[in-house]
């Protein structure tokens, strides 16, 4: 059987592609272009990439010139199921050589080729970065608690959780998201942020772990293209009662076991559990702490109830039985003593 030649070289072929034979068809077909020099910008502080105009995070530098490399690379428009590989190696911080492998199929045949170039490492300050050194910021977040002043650990949980907004948030690309600075005063902290959007974000964020809330308060700062720039201060307050302080609220005698969007406690005069919003939490007043707790003698035990001698009359009173009680007639207990009577503390109270 005669086999129809190629028009453009005459040898005989069983398959023409555009009309002439395989060999004469690739000879002219370059499956993959690549600059033999390439730049690749990145900022020398936080390895972020300047791409199409503006910065983006990509990782390491190594990530930066893979980047870089496929973004120049040029595919022939007949070419599918491509595959690209790309090996960086370091020659100096400022220059790298890059071995390329790109697999495909065109027309239906596998092709393969491999290309070299060299990229440039540019470093330089990123958009992020140069305002962070700048001192740049949009909005303030004032820390702060209701009717007190925050603990160390309140302050701390609260910066590590506006530190891991703003990571989920760069890591999303908000390039804003950042904290410029944080102040510890006698008040609470303040926060200065690098975008408004962050502020809600980090106060939404704190409200959910450690309850309550917050207010915005604009203040123009400038104009740009023609548009009013406002400064926020976020004034977010947390919760007025702490984990072990005891309040009356209802002719109830509650010890606050925890404070977030719910507060949880222990009711003292019949052990029961207490669950309140912020809002059923008005009119609550803080009476004393368990750390207020004096030791006083136990003379007798009962059913439900307990003899102890008064911490300041010394007289023999019977009071509640807490809940898990173990001691023994004769020995020390824990008890408070408040204007709405004297509770004794249990090693679930305490």
């Amino acid at each position: 059987m005669n086999l129809p030649p190629c028009p453009k070289c005459g040898k005989e072929t069983d398959k023409l592609f555009d009309n002439v034979c395989k060999d004469c068809f690739f000879e002219n077909i370059v499956l993959a272009e690549l600059p033999l020099v390439l730049h690749a910008k990145t900022c020398q502080k936080c390895g972020a990439r300047f791409d199409r105009g503006k910065w983006v995070n990509v990782g390491t530098v190594d990530d930066n010139v893979i980047q870089t490399v496929e973004d120049a690379l040029s595919i022939h428009n007949l070419a599918e199921n491509i595959e690209i590989y790309v090996e960086p190696r370091k020659l100096t911080p400022y220059m790298y050589r890059a071995r390329v492998e790109v697999d495909a199929f065109v027309k239906d045949e596998p092709v393969h080729q491999e290309l070299n170039t060299e990229v440039r490492i540019v470093r330089e300050a990123c958009d992020m970065c140069s305002r962070i050194s700048g001192g740049y910021f949009e909005g303030t977040l004032q820390i702060r608690a209701t009717n007190r002043v925050p603990t160390s650990d309140e302050k701390m949980k609260c910066i590590d959780i506006a530190n891991e907004v703003v990571r989920r948030m760069q890591k999303k690309g908000d390039r804003l998201a950042f904290i410029t600075d944080s102040i510890d005063i006698k008040e609470g902290a303040d926060l200065f942020l690098g975008s408004n959007n962050s502020g809600r974000h980090i106060c939404r964020a704190i409200i959910e772990e450690m309850g309550g809330s917050f207010s915005e308060s604009p203040t123009l700062f400038g104009q740009k293209d023609g548009k009013d720039i406002y400064r926020i201060t976020f004034s977010m307050r947390l919760p007025e009662f702490m984990s072990g302080d005891i309040i009356h609220l209802k002719d109830k005698v509650i010890q606050i076991k925890n404070s977030g969007k719910r507060t949880v406690g222990i009711d003292m005069s019949n052990g029961s559990r207490f669950m309140a919003t912020a809002d059923e939490m008005k009119g609550a007043n803080r009476i004393a702490s368990i750390d207020d707790a004096v030791m006083v003698v136990l003379v007798a035990v009962e059913d439900d109830a307990i003899m102890v001698l008064d911490p300041i009359t010394y007289e023999t009173v019977t009071i509640r039985k807490p809940v898990s009680f173990a001691a023994q007639s004769g020995s020390e207990i824990p008890v408070i003593k408040t204007d709405y009577g004297l509770f004794a503390l249990s090693g679930e109270n305490t």
